[in-house]
């Protein structure tokens, strides 16, 4: 049987390891050379940003702050010292660092992305799983965060032999990623054989953006894998708009389950779908006005870190207004040192609020517009 890989009509496939190939992002700008690339660059990392529009100060000082928090408080072995979900903690905070402009070559926090960037790999198993089943319940969160993690520093990689390792591991993540992958099409908090073919929304959504990571960085990623996990998302829609929590529990909706299923949509291409316009009203009625109300659907930082990323691909029109209320709350409830409190570990939350609080600054390819 022919397996077709997941193909993009704006960006075809690339080798990964081929550096001649394609330019990263470092390279546009030396050879942009001009007055407004060099106005564009940043202190964190050198590279130029998008278009942000006018970014309140606090914004900038909040980040730097829960960046140099992160990077204080990260292992030498590359890791956040946590005792639930470590690899995905890692994977997140990682992301949130690559997120302010450094990479592992350049940067204020290059040191701890290379770090970061090392525990992980080392979290990698022979069948393809990046995390430890041993210790991790939950190992798919870890598994789908460390591929969207692992996918943006091979495009910024510049030495041969650590990307032929980074595309080892990212092309055997993916193989276990379709492997894990249920015959509804969603994934479980473990693999299809573990868990017995449970699956639910949240751990679906972190597959689907971790293997779009893949996907741009050059990972080959079968069609098959993305098609299945579309029609999952729609089997879970209800009358309302909403996603049910799993394939197996539908009628009641989750605004966060909605959310980042929109956003994983949106990363997997389908703008157009039937279905995208009725969920879209759905997540903006429950979550657009920011307020209490939303916490008693659950994990606050979880639900905006997708919604916000719905809602800057919307556009400025829609998207400054919002912005500004959340990064205001955000900024709002940022402790003396820099970091947050939070469900799961203070790790996660300060990793989300800086994925959030740095989204407009546009150095992710997976969050651009």
């Amino acid at each position: 049987m022919v397996t077709r890989e997941y193909t993009d009509p704006i960006m075809p496939a690339r080798n990964p390891v081929a550096c001649n190939a394609s330019f990263s992002r470092r390279q546009l700008l030396r050879l942009a050379g001009s007055a407004a690339a060099v106005a564009g660059l940043t202190a964190a990392g050198g590279r130029q940003a998008t278009a942000a529009g006018n970014r309140d100060p606090r914004w900038t000082d909040a980040t730097n702050k829960g960046l140099n928090w992160l990077s204080k408080n990260q292992s030498s072995r590359g890791q956040w010292n946590t005792q639930v979900y470590p690899t995905a903690m890692a994977a997140l905070a990682g992301t949130a660092l690559i997120a302010s402009g450094s990479t592992t070559t350049q940067g204020p926090y290059a040191r701890e992305i290379g770090r970061a960037a090392d525990y992980i790999i080392s979290k990698s198993r022979q069948n393809g799983l990046i995390g430890d089943p041993q210790t991790d319940s939950r190992y798919t969160y870890g598994h789908g965060f460390s591929m969207l993690f692992l996918s943006q520093v091979l495009g910024e990689e510049g030495l041969i032999d650590r990307r032929e390792e980074l595309v080892e591991v990212l092309t055997k993540a993916v193989e276990f990623s379709g492997n894990a992958q249920t015959p509804a099409g969603g994934w479980g908090y473990v693999s299809a054989r573990e868990g017995s073919n449970f699956d639910e929304g949240s751990t679906t959504i972190t597959q689907v953006q971790g293997l779009r990571g893949c996907r741009n960085a050059g990972i080959p990623v079968p069609a098959e894998i993305i098609d299945r996990a579309k029609e999952y998302i729609y089997t879970c829609k209800n009358a309302d708009g909403g996603i049910s929590y799993s394939s197996r529990q539908t009628g009641s909706s989750r605004p966060a389950i909605t959310a980042a299923a929109l956003a994983a949509l949106y990363n997997a291409g389908d703008y157009d779908s039937e279905h995208v316009p009725d969920m879209l009203k759905y997540a903006k009625d429950n979550l657009h006005n920011i307020n209490d109300a939303a916490r008693a659907f659950g994990h606050w930082h979880y639900t905006y870190l997708y919604y916000s990323q719905v809602v800057y691909r919307q556009g400025d029109d829609l998207w400054n207004d919002f912005r500004d209320k959340l990064y205001n709350r955000i900024v709002g409830e940022q402790k003396p040192d820099g970091y947050w409190e939070g469900q799961i570990h203070p790790v996660y939350v300060t990793a989300c609020n800086l994925i959030m609080l740095q989204l407009d600054r546009g150095f992710l390819p997976i969050y651009q517009r």
